[in-house]
């Protein structure tokens, strides 16, 4: 069999198998690049070549991260604070819950932020009495909206950063603004559709003797979380100038908040919280990440993406344009289909391929920028969409309040078109205003 036609067969199988949700996504993603090798479409030496060990270690280095600064409480913390500060206002705790959400999957992922938010929207709706799917629907879109900000929120735009090598300063200055905008409206769409939902002074009294105080439960690592984050952070926005990869930095942030934290454990507690901190790393993504870049890298070396390429600058008639819309209404749909990280990464090679007839990668930025837009923006287009949606649909489930496809493609739809829309204004205007 001719090996292209081969690596178009194991990516569209593996693809079929992601979709039914058949077996597990790494497992499926590392049988699909190991048969690439087996096969011999490519070695061994080319797959390992082919695997972004940048994102890999940005992928761990925010993980451990993560892991460590949860143990403290600061996220728990957090989201109570912003609660109490509703003033136990059912309407004032659906916008605080949407702000804290986005801000959260802005600086950490929302995957993280989502397996964070929903246990508390459960605890604090038990409370007050009143059904928590108002509040966990709008989390999952404030979730992907808000990770669509940065560099480090939304795995699409962490493959987009590391193939370009992009900053983090170079995704909060072009995609911030319109992630704040589409927050907005999308707050101001779910205050208008649930404004009279009310809870009774009793009930309001109750979230009000929460003390987020009490979610803190080690201050010391408290500090040093938010000490070693709030570094981490200042290196992304400033990492051209250290000249360092943004997995570099994760990492290395990661060590330190580890090392810290060890400082004065007996060897045997020291074995203890590091192997805790390793296990709480989502090796399921790794790997499922590795077996992505295995079988995308087998489609670029057999010459699959470079024809994909040609006949995407014939049908877009060499317009950076019209491949710009393209190329942001294909990903908003497609990745409300099918899961958005392994359209994105199919897609990085495919618009390599063609950037110098376009003009080179500073011409080409409008494209790489509605990728972007249109894959994380259409992580809130279907239930199956994004990770995070996935993650809060069985977190629902196990608290007996399953979250319905058919139900939630009601705000999907709309929420999503009126996402992608702003997005192509935004294009517009500051790309192809002239």
């Amino acid at each position: 069999m001719e090996v292209q036609t081969a690596s178009v067969l194991i990516l569209i199988f593996t693809y079929i198998v992601l979709f039914l949700e058949t077996h597990n996504r790494a497992v499926a993603a590392m049988i699909g690049g190991l048969t690439m090798i087996v096969c011999g479409i490519i070695t061994q030496h080319q797959a390992i070549s082919g695997i972004d060990f940048n994102t890999i270690f940005l992928l761990v280095g925010m993980m451990i991260l993560v892991g460590i600064a949860e143990k403290s409480g600061i996220f728990e913390y957090t989201a109570v604070m912003g609660l109490k500060l509703s003033g136990g206002n059912p309407r004032g705790m659906l916008v605080i819950t949407a702000v804290i959400t986005a801000v959260f999957s802005a600086l950490f992922d929302n995957v993280t932020t989502i397996l964070l938010i929903v246990p508390i929207i459960f605890k604090v709706t038990k409370i007050a009495q009143i059904t928590p799917y108002p509040y966990l629907i709008s989390a999952i879109f404030a979730s992907n909206i808000g990770g669509t900000a940065t560099l480090i929120g939304d795995p699409p735009n962490i493959l987009i950063g590391s193939a370009l090598n992009l900053s983090f300063a170079d995704f909060i200055k072009k995609l911030a603004p319109i992630s704040s905008m589409v927050l907005v409206l999308t707050i101001i769409i779910f205050d208008i559709v649930y404004h009279k939902l009310k809870i009774s002074v009793k009930q309001k009294a109750e979230i009000m003797k929460l003390v987020p105080e009490e979610y803190i439960v080690d201050k010391g690592l408290a500090k040093k979380s938010l000490l070693v984050l709030g570094i981490v952070t200042i290196a992304f926005a400033t990492a051209e100038l250290w000249h360092l990869e943004n997995g570099t930095i994760a990492l290395s942030g990661a060590a330190i908040l580890l090392f810290l934290q060890c400082i004065g454990q007996k060897h045997e507690q020291q074995n203890k919280f590091v192997t805790e901190i390793f296990n709480s790393v989502d090796w399921t993504t790794i790997f499922f990440f590795s077996g992505l870049f295995i079988m995308v890298h087998g489609l670029s070396e057999t010459g699959v993406l470079t024809r994909l390429g040609a006949y995407f600058l014939e049908t877009v008639n060499g317009s950076i344009e019209k491949a710009t819309f393209l190329v942001l209404w294909g990903a908003a749909g497609l990745s409300a289909i099918i899961d958005n990280i392994p359209f994105v990464a199919t897609m990085i090679p495919m618009i390599k391929s063609i950037e110098v007839e376009l003009g080179g990668r500073e011409a080409v930025m409008p494209i790489w920028w509605a990728l972007s837009l249109g894959a994380c923006f259409g992580g809130n287009g279907s239930l199956i969409a994004s990770s995070a949606n996935v993650i809060a649909a069985g977190l629902a489930a196990k608290q007996g309040v399953p979250l319905k496809f058919g139900k939630f493609l009601l705000w999907a739809i709309p929420i999503t078109l009126l996402s992608i829309v702003i997005a192509h204004l935004y294009l517009r205007i500051i790309y192809f205003a002239n």
